[in-house]
């Protein structure tokens, strides 16, 4: 049997999957959803696509397309983009037996979504893009006889695949690295690799499981096991009618073929071969029916049908010299040469011997001998191109860098116009949300004034004239400050620091020193930090009011100011009676009062973030421990400076 003809035929039997029909429907489509696609990232996408349809149809146009892919993904630097590219080069270059190429285009593939998984989005997709080039990179250190470097690969494509639960990849490398272990005719692990693959291929209804069956079958027959042979081939078969694959039943029919062959079962071994040969020559894959024709041939050497079996092999090596393949082409002369010696027919023997003689030299010679025909290709194809080339090259250029300017200038205009509208309506809501905040600072002046006014009205009944008028001098002073700052969006911190002093010491003489105040800033505090103006008192005035004022004996306020982790943290402590007595003593006016100051002051901290898009926000504690009550106020600010 032609066991190297085999191999190659379970390669392409076991990759190559569908109708070329169906892939041009498929390619069709895509064509003209890329036409209509913007976005650059998924039109590399689309042009991946394609060219992975095309590497089975005509592998230059997988070229050409991931030519496409490659240029947009290098200008816009999307790396998955540019390794899927590489990938299917890579695999193209695999059809075309080109495997240094394609280990290349491998290589690149792998540092490029290395680099994705660090700098791109959608982790599992770039994952699963690097494990199939492992893959890839497998089959074709295992087409070069590379044994150690191919498991190597798989194994990295299969521990990534089992990484990210991907099935389908894993029962593909398990499968791919059973096929390996069974080349080395290691068959205990291919059979376990095998199986372990056919169990997944189960569960997700893959359609290449009846071809594991048949590898898983093939083993068993070449270890002498015929039975577990025939048993698989049989659940294969089944496999096979169930998915309508012709492909796979004519290989399959093959391997029954050889079983029954190996049984002496001439009859049942013709009729599997002949079924085979119907099934290849119906689908019009000449590779497959070559071999068929060749193993009814050998099936009539064995039983000494000699002049019958002169027809077969004929329209094999027929076959294979119609489509190059010169492994098969070899064997066909040699079955030849011997059915023609048993016909004791000599010249015609030798005449076949030698064809054969030439055929085996050649398959050892054709790689080097490509090489160097595409090489002079490559050299006349470039001298012509040069010579053509030179003539037209200096208008070409002119024309080119033409275009190229005027492109350039357009675009450039656009850029320019583009940026220019962006910074217009980036300036407009940015004055917008000062206009906001300055209107709620200019309703915050009223009720800061109305509440100082009350108070003097309350001291000068309580205190007294002379007292009074310290009292108004103080108020005078506060004003003074509070409107000399009251156009600004911020106040500088010594300034805030200032009001708040004042306001204090108003309200100290007015609750005749019920209360110790104390105001501190951080050595983080730079001297030009601003804050938004009367946004600290309304929480001063809160302390003092509602827990200070209630409270018997003397009370303490705190004032700190910090810069932390780019915040400017200001804390309104005070010792009062706490916000759950506070709640308990309502005063509807005082409620109302609160209310609106602390509305006012929560839309500033909304608008002041969506100015500086920073974190702006309050927290408000109760204190109610054994050595302390009272509340805590901590607003947490956008470090923002005055220029």
């Amino acid at each position: 049997m032609n066991r190297k003809f085999y191999k190659i035929f379970v390669f392409f039997a076991f990759h190559i999957c569908g109708t070329f029909y169906a892939q041009n429907v498929q390619i069709d489509s895509l064509k003209r959803v890329v036409e209509k696609i913007k976005t650059d990232s998924l039109k590399v996408d689309q042009y991946n696509k394609i060219a992975d349809l095309y590497k089975e149809i005509d592998p230059d146009l997988t070229f050409f397309y991931t030519r496409k892919a490659i240029a947009i993904s290098l200008k816009k630097e999307y790396h998955f983009g540019l390794a899927t590219a590489y990938v299917n080069k890579g695999n193209a270059s695999i059809i075309l037996g080109n495997y240094e190429d394609a280990l290349k285009f491998f290589k690149r593939a792998q540092s490029e979504f290395e680099t994705a998984l660090q700098k791109e989005t959608g982790k599992k997709r770039i994952k699963s893009g690097l494990a199939r080039s492992y893959a890839s990179s497998g089959v074709v250190y295992s087409e070069q006889g590379d044994h150690t470097s191919s498991l190597k690969n798989y194994e990295k494509a299969l521990k990534i695949y089992q990484e990210i639960k991907e099935q389908t990849g894993v029962s593909k490398t398990l499968n791919n690295i059973g096929i390996l272990y069974k080349s080395q005719q290691k068959y205990p692990k291919a059979l376990q690799y095998l199986k372990e693959a056919h169990k997944i291929q189960t569960v997700l209804d893959e359609q290449n499981a009846p071809m594991t069956l048949t590898n898983i079958g093939v083993i068993y027959f070449e270890t002498g096991e015929y039975h577990n042979a025939i048993q698989y081939y049989r659940k294969a078969q089944k496999g096979f009618e169930k998915n309508e694959n012709k492909r796979g039943s004519a290989l399959l029919n093959n391997y029954l073929g050889d079983y029954y062959k190996a049984q002496k079962n001439f009859i049942l071994a013709d009729e599997y071969y002949q079924k085979s040969l119907v099934l290849y020559e119906e689908i019009q894959n000449k590779f497959g029916a070559s071999l068929a024709l060749y193993n009814i041939g050998l099936l009539l050497q064995e039983q000494k049908k000699y002049k019958e079996a002169i027809s077969f092999a004929t329209k094999s090596l027929d076959y294979a010299q119609e489509i190059g393949v010169l492994d098969q082409t070899y064997h066909s002369e040699e079955l030849l040469s011997e059915l023609y010696q048993s016909l004791k027919q000599p010249e015609a023997a030798l005449v076949h011997y030698k064809k054969s003689i030439i055929a085996r030299d050649s398959i050892s010679n054709q790689e080097t001998s490509q090489k160097f025909a595409m090489a002079e290709m490559n050299y006349e194809y470039q001298k012509k191109e040069a010579l053509l080339s030179e003539k037209h090259k200096r208008e070409f250029q002119l024309v080119v860098f033409s275009v190229l300017g005027g492109i350039l200038l357009i675009v450039l205009g656009w850029v320019i116009y583009n940026r220019m509208q962006i910074k217009r309506q980036l300036t407009l809501k940015k004055e917008l949300a000062e206009y906001e905040q300055k209107a709620l600072h200019l309703q915050m002046n009223p009720h800061f004034v109305f509440n100082c006014l009350s108070s003097i009205s309350s001291f000068i009944v309580q205190n007294g004239t002379d007292s009074a008028l310290k009292y108004l001098s103080k108020f005078s002073k506060l004003m003074r400050l509070t409107l000399e700052y009251s156009k600004g969006s911020l106040i500088p911190i010594d300034k805030e620091i200032e009001s708040l002093q004042n306001y204090l010491e108003l309200e100290q003489l007015r609750f005749d020193n019920k209360f110790e105040f104390e105001i501190n800033s951080s050595e983080n505090v730079e001297f030009n930090v601003g804050l938004p103006p009367l946004l600290i008192q309304p929480f001063v005035e809160n302390a003092i009011l509602h827990g200070l004022v209630p409270k018997e004996g003397k009370g303490k306020i705190n004032v700190d100011f910090d810069v932390q982790n780019e915040q400017l943290i200001c804390t309104i402590t005070d010792d009062g009676i706490g916000l759950s007595e506070s709640k308990l003593l309502k005063e509807n006016s005082v409620t109302a009062h609160r209310s609106m100051a602390l509305s006012i002051t929560k839309k500033r901290l909304k608008i002041m973030e969506s100015i500086t898009s920073k974190s702006a926000k309050i927290e408000i504690l109760e204190l109610n421990t054994d050595s302390q009550t009272g509340t805590k106020a901590i607003l947490y600010l956008p470090v923002q400076y005055i220029s």
